[in-house]
Order: C-alpha cells, then sequence, then structure tokens
C-alpha cells in the first residue's frame, strides 16, 4: 500500500512527549460561543438518537461475540490522553490480530481496505459513520468537540514530526476539514495541511460550513472503511 510506505518514510521526532509539553495553546476566538454549540447540538443529538443508539449497541452485541461499545485510549487537546468511545466494528480481540494485518492503526492511523476483523454489520457502521456517534457524550463533557482535528493514538503521536503537533493545539473533533474532503482515502500530509488550515481558519462559521458539508460526506460513504 502506498501510503503505507509513505509514513514509514517518514522522520518521527525522538522525544514526541517533550514536544506536547512545549505546545503554545490555539484559542479559538469565539471559544465560548464553540462551547455552547458543542452543548447544545450534542445534547439534542443524543436525546434524539439515544433508541437508535441503543439499538445499534444491541444489534453489535447480538451479531458477533464481545460488547456493543470498543473503548480505547487517545491523544487529546496539549497531549491528554482520554477514554475514547466507538460503537465495535471489528470481532472481539482484534488489538490482537493487528500484526497480522496490513497497517490497520499504523503510525499514521491508516486503515487497510479490506480489514478481515471487520463485522458485516462494522462495515455498514463504518461506511455511514455509525460507529462514531459514541463520540457525542465525549463532546458533551468536554473533552472533544463537534469540529476539530481527529483524536490520535499514541502510536501515530510518537510518530510525529515537529511539525505535526499542531493538531494538539486544539481540541479534538468529530469532523473536519479532511474528514468533508475524503476521510481515509487522503494520506498524512494531506491530513495534516487540512488540520493545520483548520487551526488557521479557526472561527464559528468555519465549524458551521464544516457541520454543513459533514452529512453530505457522510452519506457518500467515500473514504470510509
Amino acid at each position: 500500500m502506498a501510503q503505507v510506505t509513505q509514513i514509514r518514510d517518514r522522520q518521527p521526532i525522538s522525544r514526541p512527549q517533550e514536544s506536547v509539553m512545549n505546545l503554545t495553546p490555539r484559542l479559538h476566538p469565539h471559544a465560548r460561543l464553540k462551547r455552547a454549540l458543542d452543548i447544545v447540538v450534542s445534547g439534542s443529538l443524543l436525546l434524539i438518537l439515544l433508541p437508535f443508539l441503543l439499538a445499534v449497541a444491541a444489534a453489535v452485541r447480538l451479531t458477533s461475540r464481545g460488547p456493543g461499545i470498543y473503548v480505547s485510549r487517545r491523544i487529546g487537546a496539549f497531549g491528554k490522553e482520554f477514554r475514547f468511545y466507538k460503537f465495535r466494528t471489528m470481532i472481539s480481540g482484534a488489538d490482537q490480530l493487528q500484526d497480522k494485518v496490513e497497517s490497520d492503526h499504523s503510525a499514521a492511523g491508516w486503515k487497510c481496505l479490506k480489514d478481515p476483523r471487520i463485522t458485516p454489520i462494522g462495515k455498514f457502521l463504518r461506511k455511514f459513520s455509525i460507529d462514531e456517534l459514541p463520540q457525542l457524550f465525549h463532546v458533551l463533557e468536554g473533552s472533544m468537540s463537534l469540529v476539530g482535528p481527529r483524536p490520535p493514538v499514541q502510536a501515530e503521536v510518537d510518530a510525529y514530526a515537529s511539525s505535526d503537533f499542531i493538531r494538539l493545539t486544539v481540541k479534538p473533533g468529530l469532523t473536519c476539514f479532511w474528514q468533508v474532503m475524503g476521510r481515509s482515502d487522503l494520506d498524512f500530509d494531506e491530513r495534516i495541511a487540512l488540520d493545520r488550515r483548520y487551526v488557521e481558519e479557526m472561527s464559528i462559521m468555519t465549524d458551521i460550513k464544516i457541520l454543513a458539508m459533514t452529512p453530505k460526506a457522510v452519506f457518500s460513504g467515500r473514504g470510509a472503511y
């Protein structure tokens, strides 16, 4: 896979934790309004979607062995780790089979196009980003925002070049520029460039623009696997 080769050619910095500690916060020009938008939208969606979320969790459990929710660790703003929730889309014990799969969660977060660990219902949930809906709880409690760079895994942060840490200067989000402009079809450098663009262009109007583009990107299924 060309994407895997590209990221393996990147040169990670020697002490990533030190670079995290030296991050300069990037404050949203309308931080209070952004937070209010996060609370209102995520809270409203959770109330509306609660029966659907429970049904999806039950369907995941009934169609494959294991819990309905998959819990992992992600890196948030300024390197702070948090528990990250998704609907489970892989077989139970998928993490132990990672070495047998061609770069599912490599340092750059690439995904295998035909990952054999993904369940039939998981494939559908991923295609339409339904598996990401539990993250509305993260938005409501404040560890994530509706809009911002997607939260990386530690292995990805460990492989960052110095300029890549810009992603961690703001709160991670449910959606962002690269989520509506190709998703997993974009390579790592393209994602970083779009995340940098978001940090530089942060505003309520930018957030609203990205949110307005998200439904079309989700329903198209492009780059989702």
